[in-house]
């Protein structure tokens, strides 16, 4: 899943050379928006938080990463919104010179990274989405989906999923108050579509009702 699946032994021990590995607690930032581009970053373990301030200051969270994305692709020389980490977080830091120069040495690398760079454009469509027309209880039911498909794609139980972001979090990715938040989580437990489990763990108790109630059925 992480943007080195693609090389082989040999490339790899070239792609070593110019990491630094990186770990992050619990609020710890990783990029600032508006600051230099200097690095980018494959996360590698954890999640992370990605966001925008407004000029009145509220936040939108604009998406959450997990081991195999890739954080601080920047078209220009600096950043374009900011990530901290939710919890403990791990990644493999690049400086961004030395890594345009093994996009341009391993051109199997840059597809990779293209295609990332598409599923990041999906994503945000997918938020739009999200935001403009869907209910409370459409929204944390996508949101669920999102991340058992994700789960799902990296070999993990999809009827499982982590869960490891506050209600506050998914309330300012959603455009939702956390009390909302909090309500609905409460609904879809009590109609027993899912349960909470310890260690910030949902339990999908029927896949096909949660998507039924995602698209409004």
């Amino acid at each position: 899943m992480s943007i080195c699946g693609v090389l082989d032994k040999d490339e790899i021990e070239e792609f070593v050379k110019i990491l630094t590995r990186q770990t992050c607690t619990a609020h710890d930032p990783i990029i600032d928006e508006g600051e230099p581009a200097d690095f980018v970053f494959n996360v590698t373990g954890g999640a992370v938080k990605l966001f925008k301030l407004l000029p009145d200051g509220r936040r939108q969270i604009t998406g959450f990463l997990f081991e195999g994305d890739f954080l601080g692709i920047a078209m220009n020389d600096t950043y374009s919104y900011s990530a901290e980490a939710v919890g403990d977080a791990h990644m493999c830091r690049f400086n961004r010179r030395k890594f345009e120069a093994l996009l341009d040495r391993f051109p199997k690398l840059e597809r990779r990274l293209l295609g990332m760079a598409s599923n990041e454009l999906a994503q945000a469509q997918d938020q739009m989405l999200l935001l403009g027309r869907k209910t409370a209880r459409e929204k944390l039911c996508t949101f669920l989906l999102s991340l058992s498909r994700r789960s799902e794609k990296r070999g993990y139980d999809p009827s499982v999923i982590s869960v490891p972001m506050s209600r506050n979090d998914i309330g300012d990715y959603l455009g939702l108050t956390t009390e909302t938040v909090s309500r609905t989580f409460t609904n879809l437990k009590k109609d027993g579509v899912i349960r909470l489990l310890e260690g910030n763990r949902v339990k999908i108790n029927d896949a096909e009702q949660l998507q039924d109630l995602a698209e409004g059925a």
